[in-house]
């Protein structure tokens, strides 16, 4: 992919935060919870006993994996916390979505994020010849599978052969199940669920909605010495057990990375910048996209283009984590217990895409997006609703489209395979420029 064009805009309010002040989580045999002396104290709600446990175990495995390799990257510490068989946070039974869990996405919101996305579905859906079908990565509690479906049976010519779900997790996989009984009766014949990527050859729509800013991520600091990578260590302190961040010379592939991370920037990382990047995400992109004949492939996800994410006031990265509707810093809270994430990179996602011979059809962010796939046309149509269904309406809509909430911090990129014409979804707004 040929070098893009960058710009660098001013660091808005939807930065995260920085981490930096999260250095250690005191992982205690007397359940305390305590920050780094100079810090202040990080007040988290405190978990179940039955839950505890399991946290503990995991611990106990990391710790292990440390003691063999000699380092524990953050990489591995990150994959390991969300998706540990049993014990990772997308692996064992936890309430994760909705209000009694520890986050709500856009789908949980409402109709309005699905029949949207449904409308820039079923303008691909003309342009195929034969049967088409969706696939869904990581579906979280099945409502946007459920009410794509809906929108999409209730308009012309529009409705896929099949809708498949890749998900890892078997909790997940059994409450998307009881979504779509409960929601799409109508349409659960239609869907069926993937341990892998599909290996068949497929045309139609894949989607993936907060799905990349899951992926495990290397974390790694800038010195005058070269590129460190960063990792978790455990250290014994008298009865407690103490998570804390490590680092090490980046390895060959790693110093590699970062190296052709800085040439494609404006200006090169400060010393003592911290990051993160997503080495897996070329690999990752490929194997999911493979058996995409024609079609398009949707990612909606929060993030920036490189010069944003990379800027230099963001000097401690994007790492960001989520428990009881609470965003903190601290990504040792708990192994286990709490959602782990960090910012999508999405000038990385469109070189990926170049990679794996995918076009990028379109970059823009959510609430341009939205009103591409005609969420204007949406919101005229329910003009004579009741008032509380209009005020219902009107703060879906909000949370959806208004920079200060999901509308310009998510951003949507479209990927495209034998695919000609322009996409609705970004007639409204584009920012390929900033790639």
């Amino acid at each position: 992919m040929a070098a893009p064009r960058r710009r660098a805009p001013p660091v808005t309010s939807a930065q995260a935060a920085d981490p930096a002040s999260c250095l250690v989580f005191v992982f205690s045999l007397t359940d305390t919870v305590a920050m780094h002396a100079s810090e202040p104290r990080l007040i988290l709600p405190e978990p179940p006993d039955a839950l505890k446990h399991l946290s503990r175990e995991l611990v106990g495995r990391m710790r292990e994996r440390e003691r063999s390799e000699g380092f524990l990257s953050f990489a591995e510490y990150m994959d390991m916390a969300l998706y540990e068989p049993g014990l990772g946070y997308y692996s064992a039974g936890l309430t994760k979505l909705g209000e009694a869990g520890d986050f709500i996405t856009a789908p949980e919101l409402g109709t309005v994020f699905a029949t949207c996305l449904a409308q820039q579905v079923a303008e691909v859906a003309e342009t195929l010849d034969g049967p088409w079908e969706i696939v869904e990565i990581g579906a979280g509690s099945g409502r946007l599978a459920a009410d794509m479906l809906n929108a999409l049976g209730s308009a012309d010519n529009a409705q896929p052969t099949r809708y498949r779900i890749l998900e890892r997790s078997a909790d997940l996989r059994a409450e998307q199940s009881r979504t779509l009984a409960e929601r799409a009766p109508d349409h659960v014949d239609r869907v069926s669920w993937l341990d892998a990527p599909p290996t068949d050859h497929w045309q139609g729509a894949l989607i993936a909605n907060e799905v990349i800013d899951a992926l495990a991520v290397e974390r790694f600091e800038i010195t005058d010495g070269g590129p460190r990578q960063l990792g978790v260590t455990f250290q014994d302190n008298d009865s407690e057990l103490v998570l804390a961040w490590s680092d090490r010379a980046a390895p060959a592939a790693l110093a590699r990375r970062i190296e052709n991370l800085q040439s494609r920037l404006p200006a090169p990382l400060a010393s003592g910048y911290r990051s993160e990047l997503c080495a897996t995400l070329p690999a990752w992109l490929a194997s999911v996209t493979e058996s995409l004949e024609t079609g398009v492939a949707l990612f909606l996800d929060y993030g920036y283009p490189r010069s944003e994410y990379y800027h230099p006031a963001r000097r401690d990265g994007t790492l960001v984590c989520q428990t009881r509707h609470r965003a903190h810093f601290d990504p040792f809270a708990w192994p286990g217990l709490q959602d782990i994430s960090a910012f999508v990179d999405f000038t990385a996602l469109a070189e990926a895409a170049d990679q794996a011979s995918l076009e990028v059809a379109g970059y823009a962010p959510q609430n341009q997006f939205l009103f591409g796939c005609g969420l204007g046309e949406l919101l005229a149509g329910h003009a004579n609703l009741p008032l509380v269904d209009q005020q219902a309406l009107s703060h879906e809509i909000k949370q959806l489209t208004l920079p200060g909430a999901m509308g310009e911090k998510f951003q949507a990129m479209a990927l495209a395979r034998g695919l000609d014409r322009p996409l609705r979804g970004f007639s409204v707004g584009d920012w390929l420029d900033r790639l």
